[in-house]
């Protein structure tokens, strides 16, 4: 009897496994748009895309960008400046990464998205989000992976460490 509910259990778990990271992106892209990430991985420059929910519940989008023009390519693309018109999003008087240096390094853009009730569709819908940002960060130097990285192995960041899976396998 244990042995079957401990095989029931490992099927549950593994079943979860399996399914989770599909409904994931799939609601994050009922949240952020139709083909959101579709259209982010055909833009010129973009490295990589992930999609996923966090443990507060808010949907995030990781978006690896080659480098500030990338970023611009994206930020101009017809998809999103229809999400900024979908939105209302506001505009800043000096332009779009105004203070970002345009100076070759990747860029990480994370959008992250609250909903606490059904995906907006509309500014008008908006008061079912209370949080939403769209944050940029670049790679510091260093860091360590075995076996694979989170980004994408064309994101390069100098002093990076990789070790593949297999070199710590034979150790």
């Amino acid at each position: 009897m244990k042995r079957t509910l401990r095989e029931v259990a490992a099927a549950a778990v593994l079943s979860l496994v399996i399914f989770i990271p599909a409904v994931i992106t799939l609601r994050a892209q009922s949240v952020q748009g139709p083909d959101l990430i579709g259209a982010l991985k055909k833009t010129p420059g973009v490295l990589g895309v992930e999609a996923g929910q966090m443990m507060s519940g808010k949907q995030v989008i990781f978006a690896w960008f080659e480098n500030k023009d990338a970023v611009l390519k994206w930020y101009y693309s017809d998809a999103h400046q229809a999400l900024m018109a979908q939105f209302g999003s506001s505009r800043r008087p000096q332009g779009p990464m105004a203070d970002v240096p345009n100076d070759g390094r990747p860029i990480l853009a994370i959008a992250s998205v609250t909903v606490t009730g059904p995906p907006p569709t509309s500014a008008a819908d908006l008061k079912s989000v209370p949080q939403i940002a769209i944050e940029l960060y670049a790679p510091l130097p260093g860091g360590l992976a075995v076996g694979g990285r989170f980004a994408p192995s064309t994101v390069k960041v100098p002093g990076m460490v990789e070790v593949p899976a297999q070199a710590r396998a034979a150790q």
